[in-house]
């Protein structure tokens, strides 16, 4: 369906890639990041980072291994995953959704809101200037921007 809000940074989301992509970019429904915060100018666009399960051969400055304290629901699972520092992108929030947890006592849905620890944040942007040739940059990173 998508999102109607930008969700908090730091939130695990789905990210649809399956239309309007040919590889070599993401190409199938994987989860996300998000790593923008709510701007008032960029409606209906948050900026997210792809996660994988797949080890990186070889693994660059771009890529960290994180492993989020929240509940996946299945298939996606509570797994470590790898975060794409090189492949993060600004979505349409058409293109997101958030992660399903079942249902409430009331029957309505509960969904996945809370987001990833300050450490897991603070590897991500490191990994995400590395992936813009902006690596000398992280040395000024000491809390979640």
């Amino acid at each position: 369906m998508g999102l109607t809000y930008h969700p908090k940074q730091g939130t695990l989301v789905l990210a649809r890639f399956d239309k309007g992509f040919r590889e070599p970019e993401m190409v199938k429904t994987r989860l996300a990041v998000v790593i923008s915060k709510d701007m008032k100018a960029r409606r209906g666009l948050c900026t997210i980072v792809p996660l994988s399960t797949t080890d990186p051969r070889p693994p660059q400055p771009y890529h960290c291994r994180i492993d989020p304290a929240l509940t996946i629901p299945e298939p996606w699972g509570n797994r470590p995953r790898w975060v794409k520092g090189d492949m993060m992108l600004a979505a349409g929030f058409h293109r997101l959704d958030l992660l399903r947890l079942g249902k409430g006592p009331d029957g309505r849905r509960v969904y996945q809101t809370d987001t990833i620890s300050g450490d897991d944040l603070l590897a991500i942007q490191r990994c995400v200037l590395a992936g813009l040739s902006l690596g000398q940059l992280t040395k000024h990173l000491s809390a979640p921007i």
